[in-house]
């Protein structure tokens, strides 16, 4: 994962306010500089992508998968069973 992937995924989990996620999404679309970031880390393996709709404002929704969120911890950090209820996998 790089730096920049690691930055949009903290993001996306809310681990930029606390050390435990409280969610699990990003919106954003063609056109933005950080589309193609998320696109590539769907097709790593990081991430999920669900289509635009009328409640995206037509943008995809992105969200991590459970590889893609532990890559994304640092040490201390945990993450919602919520949002991953199969973390013992």
């Amino acid at each position: 994962m790089t730096p920049q992937q690691r930055d949009l995924a903290r993001h996306a989990l809310g681990l930029t306010r606390q050390a435990r996620s409280y969610r699990n999404r990003f919106v954003t679309g063609p056109g933005t500089s950080d589309h193609p970031v998320w696109m590539q880390m769907v097709e790593d393996g990081f991430a999920w992508r669900r289509p635009g709709s009328e409640l995206t404002g037509g943008d995809d929704l992105f969200g991590m998968t459970l590889t893609g969120a532990r890559a994304a911890l640092d040490q201390g950090e945990t993450l919602c069973p919520e949002d991953f209820p199969n973390q013992s996998i």
